[in-house]
């Protein structure tokens, strides 16, 4: 291996193995009688936990659960007004809108047209005579 290689390694492995371990200091446990209370204290959501088969199981508080399925419906509502809006907007033009389309085109096409021939004309003008 190269030495740059090498320093490069020395340096990232040590701190590719602190971000692999788990923040121990974000969650905090409390024994409640046959129960476990679980803190996360970075969000403030509670859970209660129990062990079962050697493995601590947690589900959220009840009122937690309250909250979470409002925000979940209040999230569906608005995605359906979202997905009845762009159906609303995908309604085709009316005749007027697009008359009026048509007609700006057709100006501005003719205002193409001029230019062009503006340059044609000049062309025309500084044309050299013809040999033959």
């Amino acid at each position: 291996m190269k030495p740059i290689a090498i320093t490069l390694a020395a340096v990232l492995l040590p701190l590719a193995a602190q971000a692999a371990e788990p923040d121990t200091s974000r969650f905090q446990l409390e024994h409640s009688g046959d129960h476990f209370v679980r803190l996360d204290r970075q969000t403030g959501a509670m859970s209660l936990c129990e062990e079962k088969d050697g493995s601590l199981v947690c589900r959220m508080a009840a009122d937690e659960r309250a909250a979470y399925e409002g925000e979940l419906d209040r999230l569906s509502e608005r995605v359906t007004a979202l997905e009845n809006k762009s159906i609303v907007n995908r309604a085709l033009p009316s005749d007027a809108d697009i008359d009026r389309s048509i007609t700006m085109m057709e100006r501005w096409m003719r205002s193409f047209m001029g230019i062009v021939k503006e340059f044609q004309d000049e062309d025309g003008r500084n044309a050299l005579p013809q040999k033959t």
